[in-house]
């Protein structure tokens, strides 16, 4: 970041003093930043002006620019373009659950030339630029493999991780039509050996397009196996006519190696399709372009985030979740990935930090659950681990509350970025992100990305300052989406983003902008609690209540009451607890004290468990249908979607 800084200030004789001043200046010379950017970071590819251009009949402008309208570049050779120079370094290093002897290692060298064959398969296959290839897959080496094999054809990658059921992944992929679909035979979770080859068979037949199905051997394979590419799993061949069914194994046997060809592509050609969840219908298909994913990851990877080459980057995410595609940049930056699959508290919850150690993790990426549930069970990696190695820790996908901070420099590395940031599966990327030259305050997201004039506005539009209020973004950035699949007259987009303040993007977060340039969320807008036309962030009563050792997880909602809002508060309880009057007293007085009287819920009650997204994010408004006796559109977008009979016509929330 400060190097980028200097670099800017010799170029534009302009002397920055801290990092606001430079995100104002790359908002208000947008253009001149994304362009610097490019530059600094050694994009591979022809970039030709003009840095942007908009449609002289748009009238919206920030929705339609088009940014490097001419030039010309690809993904995948981004990703490997150095690979030569560290050919026999770790690229990747696979951690599978429980088990050490599943330990993968890829040099860059292996990594390119099985990229190499896998793309020769798919050309072969018929694969060619503008068709879409899927993976059904754990976090595997494979799956990397695969989506460079398909992006250096000039192709598009969409996934989803093995977890779904059929329904949810035919709803996905049953509505971009992949070509080619790679899945593996089996995932381990919890100590528990998946396999889920019927399902694929059964998605399959119902992917119109799909020719070609590739099987990934995980768990068929030999515990003694040094070489992953000598076990092949031929049983229950899937039969459907027109798709022929092969093995990644004998792809590489039977493939000798060769140079690797980069399809060149334009800026705005389609790099990955992502999911929306689907809580409240058929989940929306995001395009995200080569230029704008690979510069924007960029960005947050070597600025804000001060990935260098050879640091070792490990997320905990799935392939259903956009942090796999944002890992998966970082090869783009030299970094070596570090991969995980399976629970991260299997056999115990010390298992990710044995990784980091092992493994010298130098950025390590989580979620704000995560680390609350280490907080509960008390485990300090501080006294039992050396992380010396660790310089910036990420979480992301729920609020992040100010006692996590301190459980995180008390209990995990006292000298460590904490970056709490926020954006989603719409941009690929960060509204609000850490920042290395910058001091990290208790309970805020470090500050808002470079490029991006992001902002708070009431209701009616007007910008808000230490006030809550809708996060919005009002001028354009490369990784806003392409549109949606199929979305022929972008109509659909622009009702998802657009509509509510006019050539802004509306992102659907309830924040507040704070004095030190920070943002502060609350929790979705569209769960936001309105008791008495008092809007309230759902986070803060989270915040408080998940302190509590009787509570493991919360939910609240507002249920209609006559012309108003009434508070409704859920708890799922530890093992052994009751909810009792003397519970709900703490609960409540907890709530009073350190939020506000009108955060106080109306009615407690206690389930069993609390109904989440298969990415861990809460469904509030799953439950509010529920309550309400509306209809959940997607059931299958949930982990647990047998948590919600609990909610259903319960008797304590009958009203007169």
């Amino acid at each position: 970041m400060y190097q980028f800084m200097v670099a800017v200030s010799a170029k534009k004789d302009t002397l920055f003093h801290d990092y606001n001043q430079l995100h104002q200046w790359s908002v208000n010379h947008s253009e001149e930043f994304w362009d610097l950017l490019w530059d600094f970071c050694g994009v591979e590819g022809a970039k030709k002006p003009p840095v942007s251009y908009c449609p002289p009949a748009s009238q919206a402008p920030a929705k339609d620019t088009q940014w490097f309208p001419h030039a010309k570049l690809n993904y995948a050779e981004n990703l490997l373009k150095n690979w030569h120079q560290r050919a026999k370094e770790d690229a990747l290093v696979f951690h599978s659950e429980g088990d050490s002897s599943r330990i993968q290692r890829l040099s860059w060298e292996q990594l390119y030339h099985q990229t190499a064959q896998i793309a020769g398969f798919l050309h072969q296959a018929g694969v060619t630029k503008g068709d879409v290839v899927a993976g059904y897959l754990p976090n595997l080496p494979q799956t990397i493999v695969a989506m460079l094999a398909t992006t250096a054809l000039g192709a598009t990658w969409t996934s989803t991780s093995p977890d779904f059921g059929a329904d949810s992944v035919i709803e996905r992929f049953g509505q971009t039509k992949p070509k080619v679909l790679f899945f593996a035979d089996g995932y381990f979770y919890n100590g528990k050996t998946h396999t889920y080859r019927q399902k694929v068979a059964d998605i399959a037949a119902e992917l119109e397009g799909l020719t070609h199905v590739v099987t990934i051997p995980y768990v068929g394979l030999s515990a003694n196996s040094d070489n992953v590419t000598n076990v092949t799993d031929t049983t229950n061949a899937i039969t459907i006519p027109g798709v022929s069914e092969h093995h990644w194994t004998q792809i590489l046997s039977s493939t000798e190696p060769c140079e690797l060809g980069f399809t060149p592509v334009s800026f705005d050609h389609p790099l990955y399709i992502l999911y929306s969840s689907g809580t409240t219908g058929k989940p929306k298909c995001i395009v995200h372009s080569v230029g704008g994913t690979l510069l924007n990851h960029l960005k947050e990877h070597q600025l804000h985030s001060d990935v260098k080459p050879g640091d070792r980057l490990f997320y905990f995410t799935t392939c259903g979740w956009m942090m796999w595609n944002w890992m998966v940049t970082g090869l783009a930056s030299g970094a070596t990935l570090i991969l995980y699959d399976g629970s991260p508290f299997y056999p115990n919850g010390n298992v990710l930090w044995d990784m980091a150690e092992l493994e010298n993790v130098t950025l390590f990426g989580t979620s704000a659950k995560y680390l609350e549930a280490l907080e509960k069970q008390v485990i300090q990696p501080i006294q039992t681990h050396k992380l010396n190695k660790l310089r910036t820790l990420c979480s992301t996908g729920s609020v992040l509350s100010p006692e996590q901070f301190d459980y995180v420099y008390q209990s995990i590395h006292q000298d460590v970025q904490l970056a709490s940031i926020a954006g989603g599966t719409d941009i690929c990327g960060c509204f609000a992100i850490g920042n290395p030259i910058s001091p990290v305050y208790r309970g805020e997201c470090q500050g808002r990305g470079l490029g991006m004039d992001v902002q708070v506005f009431d209701g009616e539009g007007h910008p808000l300052y230490e006030r809550q209020g809708e996060l919005v973004c009002c001028n354009s950035f490369p990784n806003q989406p392409c549109g949606f699949w199929n979305d022929t007259d972008g109509s659909r987009y622009h009702s998802a983003y657009w509509d509510t303040f006019p050539g802004v993007w509306h992102h659907g977060d309830y924040v507040s902008l704070t004095k030190h340039g920070g943002l502060i969320f609350y929790g979705r807008s569209d769960a936001v609690l309105n008791p008495g036309g008092v809007r309230i962030g759902t986070a803060e009563i989270y915040r408080q209540v998940n302190r509590l050792d009787e509570i493991k997880d919360s939910l609240v909602i507002g249920q209609n009451k006559a012309n108003d809002v009434r508070v409704v508060l859920f708890v799922q309880l530890n093992e052994g607890v009751s909810l009792s009057e003397e519970l709900e007293k703490t609960i409540r007085d907890r709530i009073r004290t350190h939020c506000s009287p009108r955060h106080l819920p109306e009615v407690i009650l206690s389930v069993s468990d609390i109904p989440r997204t298969k990415s861990g994010k809460l469904v509030e408004l799953a439950v509010r249908n529920v309550v309400h006796n509306e209809p959940v559109k997607n059931l299958g977008a949930l982990a647990n979607p047998e948590a919600l009979e609990e909610f259903k016509n319960r008797p304590e929330l009958k009203l007169p």
